[in-house]
């Protein structure tokens, strides 16, 4: 007897809390003369949608909701790709333009008065596909170049580059991700400068950078596949070199004399000294060369950009 009154006791309860949901603003009004349409759309779920959702109550919060998606990937629900989408559009709704900018610094920008010649150079090193132009110092941002159009110089070298230039968009490092993915899309512009809160130039943005924080590095065209090599010279004395490069390798090659007990590759030893995943633009100084972070893709850095130390004066 006392078993079938506690299972009892126990529907009561589950049956109080699905069905008692009218506020008591509504359940004290006395009727309004009005028509009633309204209150009968109030709660349409049924009782065994309303008992699953009391006994199993959805996420209240972002991380609960990611670990959902995880338990849904466990139990073959969704993919690892799905849930891998899935996270970084949660992700991106709380991130700004200045997380996930390229700084100032480590812009690839081209001036106004540079002969064709070393444009084109700047063009061929780096395989972007837009370049901010800048008149004077380098903050004073003129305009955008497309690549393909410095290709008109060669063919007319009386045009001025200037008309060449395609508006620049500025956006504030505060811009959020969702909004300027939004706007990216609207405008079928895929690059932005961002400007810190004193008006100066704090870095660029492109469409490509908002992407991968959903979907991973994007690759193109101009990335290297990795079975062709992994340290690669540039005519400006520096070198591309990919993240799984090995330490032994990278002693070899630079004349370095790292551990090789700890780390097997060369990203795995920067990201452990870091002590956070490397972004974008970030740089590591090893032995006296700075290790410029170019590509990143599942929390692992691809390719760095090595260049010896400036010494500081």
């Amino acid at each position: 007897m006392d078993e079938r009154l506690c299972i009892a006791c126990g529907a009561c309860v589950i049956l109080a809390n699905c069905f008692n949901n009218t506020p008591p603003s509504v359940a004290e009004s006395p009727p309004s003369p009005g028509p009633q349409r309204s209150l009968r759309h109030v709660d349409k779920r049924g009782f065994l949608q309303k008992l699953a959702e009391f006994i199993h109550p959805g996420p209240d919060s972002k991380d609960e909701l990611i670990e959902t998606l995880a338990e849904a990937e466990d139990n073959d629900i969704i993919n690892a790709e799905s849930r891998v989408m899935l996270e970084g559009v949660l992700r991106i709704a709380d991130m700004t333009a200045g997380d996930v900018m390229v700084a100032a610094p480590r812009m690839d920008v081209l001036s106004i008065h540079a002969p064709y010649d070393e444009l084109l150079h700047i063009v061929i090193d780096t395989a972007h596909s837009r370049f901010p132009v800048y008149d004077g110092e380098r903050e004073n941002i003129i305009g955008i170049l497309l690549a393909k159009d410095l290709l008109k110089l060669q063919r007319a070298p009386e045009l001025n580059l200037r008309a060449l230039l395609r508006p620049a968009t500025f956006v504030p490092e505060t811009k959020g991700l969702n909004d300027l993915l939004r706007e990216f899309r609207g405008n079928r512009n895929h690059l932005a400068i961002v400007i810190d809160e004193f008006g100066r130039v704090a870095g660029l943005i492109t469409i490509e950078d908002v992407l991968e924080e959903i979907v991973g590095e994007i690759e193109d065209e101009f990335d290297e596949d990795e079975d062709e090599g992994d340290i690669f010279a540039l005519a400006d004395s520096t070198w591309r070199v990919s993240g799984d490069t090995s330490i032994e390798r990278i002693n070899e090659s630079f004349g370095l004399k790292l551990s090789e007990e700890d780390f097997d590759t060369i990203g795995g030893l920067i990201a452990h000294t870091m002590g956070h995943v490397p972004k974008r633009g970030e740089v590591h100084e090893v032995e006296g060369l700075n290790f410029v972070v170019l590509h990143t893709k599942g929390g692992a850095v691809k390719w760095f950009k090595v260049m010896p130390r400036v010494a500081e004066t």
